[in-house]
């Protein structure tokens, strides 16, 4: 197995990590909508402080799901979709695999 295949679960586990939160969720959900945004544009569609949406970001960055661009003393976010792409594939291989096992649980089950 290649070490970039390796590598890919515990990609795919940071994504999902990252999705796991609501707010973090949320904040994916705006960032879909295409563009840029800043720190105040988000904070201002959420209940928590600008600091919290921050950290947030930073774990939506290291997951691969965000990414930032500095503008003069701006920050803008704005999704990235390629590690999606990766999760949503993962996932629809894991649903083949189990579509697979409980085919072959019924045909034994039948037999």
């Amino acid at each position: 197995m290649s070490p970039k295949a390796e590598a890919a679960p515990a990609e795919l586990a940071r994504v999902f990590f990252a999705l796991g939160d609501e707010t973090r969720l949320r904040l994916v959900a705006l960032l879909c909508a295409g563009g840029m945004f800043s720190i105040s544009q988000l904070t201002a569609s959420t209940h928590i402080s600008r600091q919290a949406v921050t950290k947030h970001l930073q774990v939506l960055a290291d997951a691969g799901l965000v990414q930032d661009l500095r503008i003069g003393r701006e920050r803008l976010w704005q999704f990235d979709p390629a590690q999606m792409e990766q999760a949503r594939r993962s996932l629809e291989a894991i649903g083949r695999q189990w579509e697979d096992a409980l085919g072959r649980l019924k045909s034994a089950l039948e037999a």
